[in-house]
């Protein structure tokens, strides 16, 4: 791997320490809508918003039957969890890295932990990823 690479790595992996600190704030403000409803029965929680959906992530299918998702866009970084065929992840950006059969792109998932997927397995829904 070039010191580049390393050091694209190391700056994404910065953004993402960043974004992680300001995500559960930015979150709890998504469940509250001021300008929704008269406030009859809304709750301030997180209970009743399993469907809710969050603008800033895109949606994909993973297509293999079980993918590693790892903690760098290349097969040869520590495995963090594993999904499998028919699972809906939630997609945060993509980046090139290893090309895997053909495919170079990696995306960023954030279901539960940040993990790096090979575009390859997994079919996005709706608009294509933004650059990581």
């Amino acid at each position: 791997m070039s010191l580049r690479t390393r050091l694209s790595i190391a700056t994404v992996a910065g953004l993402l320490a960043a974004a992680v600190s300001v995500t559960p704030a930015a979150a709890a403000h998504d469940d509250w809508d001021p300008a929704g409803g008269n406030g009859n029965g809304h709750h301030h929680g997180h209970d009743g918003h399993d469907g809710h959906h969050d603008p800033r992530l895109y949606k994909g299918v993973v297509t293999a039957d079980r993918l590693a998702l790892r903690s760098a866009p290349n097969r040869g970084s520590q495995i963090i969890r594993f999904a499998h065929r028919g699972d809906v992840v939630k997609i945060f950006c993509k980046t090139g890295g290893e090309t895997v059969q053909g495919n170079p792109l990696w995306y960023l998932l954030t279901d539960g932990t940040w993990a790096w997927g090979a575009a390859r397995y997994i079919d996005n829904k709706g608009p294509a990823p933004r650059w990581c």
